[in-house]
């Protein structure tokens, strides 16, 4: 039996995972995105949003991205907060059809979890790893 071929392109997962997060009211005060807009120093709430590999599993026909949620806020607090709404949006997905693709489950891999962030000093992050299993049929 041969096994499938996978697509030659996969779905842009990121902007899926964005435009969700963007449409959950928890998160309206926040910048939501796949990178920090030129300015942002770490202080403001945001939810950056990045594909950290993944696989193709060709008898299912499912991509399994790790999807990295990066949360920032002015206060660990109010970070802290933010992420585990970003977490609980993300894994809501399962179940159901955005566009053409389906997320079948969301699994959390890691997080929330403090991480400082050498880049920003004033930054207060907390970072999430979660896989979405997403049917490509």
């Amino acid at each position: 039996m041969t096994t499938p071929t996978p697509p030659s392109t996969f779905p842009d997962v990121e902007a899926m995972v964005v435009d969700v997060l963007k449409d959950d009211s928890r998160l309206s005060g926040a910048i939501v995105a796949v990178q920090a807009p030129t300015g942002f120093d770490g202080t403001a709430a945001a939810v950056f949003v990045n594909r950290r590999g993944g696989a193709w599993v060709g008898e299912r026909h499912v991509d399994q991205p790790l999807i990295e949620l990066e949360v920032y806020g002015p206060t660990k607090h109010t970070a802290h907060l933010l992420a585990n709404d970003a977490r609980q949006a993300v894994l809501a997905m399962a179940g159901k059809r955005f566009g053409t693709n389906f997320v079948t489950e969301a699994e959390e891999q890691d997080g929330p979890r403090w991480l400082p962030d050498y880049l920003y000093s004033a930054a207060n992050r907390y970072v999430t790893l979660i896989k979405v299993y997403v049917d490509v049929h």
